[in-house]
């Protein structure tokens, strides 16, 4: 129970009536997390429809990509859950909730790691694309907390997979990695931006996208075992090429 202030009587010391904390009260107890928005169904079609136009029109637009992923992930999400639960590391992934930020990595270390470690490439992806992992946005429109945690936890390996897959940040190393994310996570968000992405991509490019790189992505995709069944944050000092064998990812073109 949560004990409210009579509707009659200010609060004392800060001039708020008892209704607008009883509003308060109430809102809050629809948040299942930090930040959640609960939305109806109908809101989440109309969100998810305005998010996939503006990422369509400007894919750099992380945030309405972020939204898309979010309000349409309803039955990809589950199953990415269901994979973790059922799997020894990805088990213990949802019950310690790491996160991967620039306050929970030490950048000293990682960048002291020999050459060709999972550290270590990693911050010089970070470094040479200018990225940080900061700039994932926490999710505010899944309706469960756990699965709120799945899918955060996708965006912050999302530069891991850019890492495995030796791709940079431009729109074909993007559109390769969404080919390969949506192949592994079934997330529409995944599959929209795999599709419609290459068209803004020269003629040129788009050859060695259809010819090398989309059945390399697709293949890997496929033999690949789950992706957020990974603790990264334990494996820095393990060699990519190691790492790519253990999951299951083919060496790049």
């Amino acid at each position: 129970g949560t004990a409210r202030l009579s509707r009659a009587e200010p609060r004392a010391g800060d001039g708020r009536s008892g209704e607008e904390e009883e509003e308060e009260v109430e809102e809050g107890c629809y948040q299942l997390y930090p930040g959640h928005i609960p939305t109806s169904p109908l809101q989440k079609a109309l969100l998810a429809a305005g998010s996939a136009a503006m990422a369509l029109y400007d894919p750099y637009r992380h945030d309405m990509v972020a939204v898309l992923g979010e309000t349409t992930g309803c039955l990809a999400l589950p199953n990415l859950r269901d994979k973790m639960k059922h799997h020894p590391e990805g088990y213990r992934i949802l019950q310690e909730r790491p996160r991967i930020r620039l306050s929970t990595l030490d950048m000293a270390r990682l960048r002291g790691l020999p050459d060709g470690t999972l550290g270590r490439e990693y911050v010089r992806f970070l470094e040479d694309n200018k990225v940080s992992p900061d700039t994932r946005m926490p999710p505010k429109f899944v309706d469960d907390e756990e699965l709120a945690y799945v899918i955060q936890r996708y965006r912050e390996v999302h530069d891991l997979m850019h890492t495995l897959l030796g791709m940079p940040t431009n729109m074909l190393g993007e559109v390769v990695v969404k080919w390969f994310e949506a192949v592994q996570t079934g997330l529409p968000m995944c599959v929209l931006g795999a599709a419609f992405g290459p068209v803004r991509l020269s003629a040129r490019k788009l050859q060695v996208l259809a010819t090398e790189l989309v059945p390399w992505a697709i293949q890997s995709g496929r033999n690949a075992s789950c992706i957020l069944n990974v603790y990264y944050e334990q494996r820095w000092e393990q060699p990519v090429e190691s790492l790519r064998e253990e999951i299951g990812i083919f060496p790049p073109p």
